[in-house]
């Protein structure tokens, strides 16, 4: 049998092409590449996916879909060793009298007769089976529970209706005969977090709005910046005050540089400032390409590659490909210097951009390469790292690294290139094992060497065209 390490040498694929020690100030053969692990840049709360508008209930098995299936997606969502490790889930804070699939139902479905009258408040222990999904999320380890309101009941609002747009009565710039009802959806807010506490859940995270700068045919509802501000200033202390430890994330617009108004307006607001702790923008209007003005964290919550077509290839030019995300994976965190990564959606029916695809009834599901992107990131990105700064000369190779709790270090290279690379690293930290995974149309997150030194601090890597390649490093 060969030795260890002469086999993982010769692996032909992506691989650390080997690690011996290095004299120290080695500046990776004069290519300008390095990786500072000592320093640190922004910290990471984790990546994770959308499970809302009854999404839920497909997997848990109201279809037909058997429990061998749903459990073999439960892993391939969250499992750190076989699949994609997710540590955020996001979920919706419903608005609708009915549930039907794409409804979410509210916990006030009757108008109490005013913002001043006693909500007759209804819990079914299931919200579209999101209580379930977050349940067995906790049994993977997962902590971090985003609730995100598209709408408030629709006889709060202008409009009277949950859906296509309308305000909430009583920010500036609304006249409603019913009177003032920002206290009341604060108030609904706060108790829809209590009822998942009663189920042992602990939301860590509240939105009140999604996409608020646009109006949608399904559950939506619109605030300016200024308006979004005023409310904060309503339900910040109303959350506080009710000790639950949910922090406020505020305002998921339709665009990243679209949420920048939004930023600015509660920055600009001493009050509203003291209590949004996170700023979160989607990217469909547009891209995660620079910090929002803010030094709290930043999330991008949500955003697909829009599409008509289900689609399970690494790298065909649609667009909605594996490689897609991984560079939208790649800019959030490099260029937007965000703290987090959410995409929509998990699971999902029909033509979905979402990881999975789930059948409209009976057994069965498929995995596409954009689930092996995300897992290529947020397996091994955990919660609490932090980013640390990574240089590449090749304007062809995209380089992030990071730095875990645990002492392993990530570093992650997309070669958006049609030529293999073959290159090397210098760092500022021995490296004495260095374990290689690759991701293009023929693996997925598949290791590919396993490689052992008494420690160096250069790192020649081999990186073939269009894929990415997944260090996992420790001194």
């Amino acid at each position: 049998m060969k030795p260890r390490k002469a086999l993982a040498c010769a692996v032909v694929s992506a691989t650390v092409l080997a690690i011996a020690p290095s004299p120290a100030g080695a500046d990776a053969a004069g290519t300008g590449n390095t990786i500072s692990f000592q320093q640190r840049l922004q910290s990471i709360d984790g990546l994770g996916f959308a499970a809302a508008f009854q999404r839920a209930t497909i997997l848990r098995g109201d279809r037909g879909l058997s429990p061998e299936s749903t459990r073999a997606v439960l892993d391939l969502l969250f499992d750190r060793e076989t699949g994609a490790g997710a540590s955020i889930v996001r979920t919706g804070i419903g608005s609708s009298t009915d549930e039907v699939y794409d409804h979410m139902k509210t916990i006030l479905p009757t108008d109490p007769g005013g913002p001043d009258a006693t909500p007759a408040y209804v819990w079914d222990g299931n919200d579209g089976a999101q209580v379930w999904f977050l349940k067995e999320a906790q049994k993977y380890g997962v902590r971090r529970f985003f609730a995100d309101a598209w709408s408030a009941p629709g006889f709060m609002k202008t409009n009277g209706t949950d859906i296509q747009g309308g305000e909430l009565c009583g920010v500036p710039g609304t006249s409603c005969a019913s009177g003032d009802w920002r206290q009341a959806y604060a108030n609904y807010l706060v108790q829809y977090l209590r009822f998942y506490r009663q189920e042992g859940i602990r939301i860590t995270d509240v939105g009140f709005t999604n996409e608020p700068d646009w109006t949608a045919s399904y559950a939506s509802m619109r605030f300016t910046p200024e308006q979004a501000a005023d409310f904060v200033k309503v339900l910040g202390p109303t959350l506080r005050r009710s000790g639950l430890g949910t922090e406020l994330v505020c305002c998921d617009s339709f665009g990243w540089h679209h949420q920048a108004p939004y930023t600015a307006a509660i920055e600009a607001d001493p009050i509203a400032r003291r209590y949004v702790a996170t700023h979160a923008g989607h990217m469909y209007a547009s891209r995660p390409d620079t910090p929002l003005p803010t030094d709290k964290p930043t999330w991008m919550t949500e955003w697909n590659p829009t599409g008509n077509t289900w689609n399970e290839a690494w790298d065909d030019g649609s667009g909605w490909a594996g490689i897609t995300l991984a560079e939208s994976i790649h800019q959030t965190f490099a260029d937007a210097q965000a703290n987090a990564y959410v995409y929509w959606v998990g699971m999902s029916l029909g033509t979905t951009r979402a990881f999975i695809q789930l059948p409209n009834s009976g057994d069965g599901y498929r995995a596409s390469k954009r689930l092996w992107a995300f897992a290529a990131y947020s397996r091994f990105i955990r919660p609490g790292a932090v980013r640390v700064p990574a240089q590449v000369a090749d304007p062809l190779v995209k380089a992030t690294a990071f730095r875990n709790h645990d002492g392993s270090m990530v570093v992650e290279l997309l070669n958006t290139g049609t030529a293999e690379v073959s290159t090397s690293f210098a760092t500022d930290t021995r490296i004495r094992h260095a374990t290689t995974y690759l991701t293009d149309e023929t693996h997925s997150v598949e290791r590919v060497s396993d490689v052992r030194s008494r420690g160096t601090r250069l790192l020649p890597v081999r990186l073939p065209a269009r894929s990415l390649t997944t260090l996992v490093l420790r001194s």
